[in-house]
């Protein structure tokens, strides 16, 4: 990968990846989350998706994706962390295989930088009728969330453990402040997106000097005061918080998460990966194959970590009666692979499956795009998936120790019918 520092805040990836027949053009911006603002900008990627300034309607947008050969458009919401990050993506045939030999770099980079940097104003704000539309999706949206019950209380023990922090500001914002965006604060919310947010655009098999004009292009004389993102967050240790939520269902849902007590630093990274196959991320996992098959104390169990806040999750789904007994298994099963045995036949059945995982990045555009964001959001140095291949050829059963004795519980969440006896 190719990276440039365009201007302060503004960074140019590029990657050839001359094995597809396809490109993607992708503009990200990343700027620190804030709880006052958080639904307005749940509602901005809805209404940027809708259209722009040079298609100022959703038919006009979608007869020019057609003419640009079935072109992809996507404008997506994500955290990372403490930060905030609105993705617009764009993907195509690359320009070899236009028909009529058009300059499609040029186009497709022209609608991604449009949809960003050119959003349809009505009077300097985004228009009235399209903002309703979309706050009433998000309405439904965050309406719903509690019929998914293993999302909601995934979603619940993940506000107990980060409480007010920046990292906990919800990503799809709060039910009872969606009325309140209106236009103009809309717009004030993109408009200081633009101003402070790092900006990292991705172009994959499309021409690098098309791409960097039309963004420099984009960018010329607007003001910037840009504002780093901010680092890895993560929550202290602290004494185990044991919830317990009752309601009109079936199964149990159970959700775990621990804290390591600080970030994972990038030269961990590779160990941790292995430390949560082992654990509870692969169906080789102890997890799975302990408390999920052999005890039959769940239905589905796994484990994952994001290393940018430190904090380690299990989720599982139990029946009533069991969900002390799972929590206790789950949590004797990571005792055991801090101190006890772990046997190299488990080691190198997980170590083959994040294997295969990690070769299989390299086999879409959207994957490749997505591992290098998140090395340059990590920090440090940027890895390959080669690199990151070697070094977990490298990574020792006492490093996956090392990580895995990092972790305390901080929260247990129990969402259960009721009416149980699973006390």
């Amino acid at each position: 990968m190719k990276r440039e520092n365009l201007a302060p805040g503004v960074f140019l990836n590029t990657l050839d990846a001359q094995k597809f027949n396809r490109c993607r053009i992708t503009i990200r911006f990343q700027y620190p989350a804030c709880r006052e603002t958080a639904t307005a900008s749940a509602v901005l990627p809805l209404v940027l998706e809708r259209c722009c300034a040079d298609y100022p309607d959703m038919t006009l947008l979608s007869r020019r994706l057609a003419k640009l050969y079935g072109a992809d458009l996507s404008v997506d919401n994500s955290t990372n962390g403490a930060n905030r990050v609105l993705t617009v993506s764009v993907t195509g045939i690359k320009d070899e295989f236009a028909l009529e030999g058009e300059d499609l770099t040029a186009e497709y980079a022209d609608l991604v930088f449009g949809v960003a940097f050119r959003p349809y104003l009505v009077n300097g704000r985004f228009d009235e009728e399209a903002l309703a539309i979309e706050r009433g999706k998000l309405r439904q949206q965050l309406q719903a969330e509690v019929n998914d019950k293993r999302l909601y209380c995934v979603r619940q023990a993940r506000r107990r453990f980060f409480g007010d922090s920046l990292a906990g500001v919800e990503r799809d914002g709060y039910l009872e402040e969606v009325d309140g965006v209106t236009s103009q604060l809309l717009t004030q919310v993109y408009e200081e997106m633009l101003c402070r947010a790092s900006i990292e655009v991705t172009a994959i098999g499309a021409k690098d000097e098309t791409v960097r004009r039309l963004l420099l292009a984009a960018l010329e004389g607007r003001k910037r005061d840009w504002q780093a993102p901010l680092p890895g967050l993560f929550m202290p240790r602290r004494q185990p918080d044991h919830q317990v939520e009752t309601m009109d269902m079936v199964q149990a849902k159970l959700c775990l998460l621990f804290t390591a007590g600080r970030c994972t630093g990038a030269q961990e990274i590779a160990a941790s990966r292995l430390a949560m196959a082992l654990y509870g991320g692969s169906v080789t996992s102890r997890l799975f194959l302990n408390v999920r098959e052999k005890q039959s104390l769940c239905y589905y169990c796994s484990s994952s970590y994001t290393s940018v806040t430190g904090c380690m999750m299990v989720d599982s789904g139990v029946e009533p009666a069991n969900a002390r007994k799972a929590e206790a298994a789950i949590l004797k099963e990571l005792a055991q692979l801090c101190d006890g045995p772990i046997t190299d036949e488990e080691m190198e059945d997980c170590r083959r499956g994040l294997l295969s995982s990690l070769e299989s990045v390299e086999d879409s555009l959207s994957g490749l795009e997505g591992w290098y964001f998140a090395e340059i959001a990590r920090g440090g140095p940027v890895s390959t998936p080669a690199q990151a291949r070697a070094a977990l050829e490298q990574v020792t059963q006492e490093q996956v120790r090392q990580v895995l004795r990092q972790f305390t519980l901080s929260v247990s969440y129990l969402l259960t019918p009721e009416v149980n006896d699973h006390a």
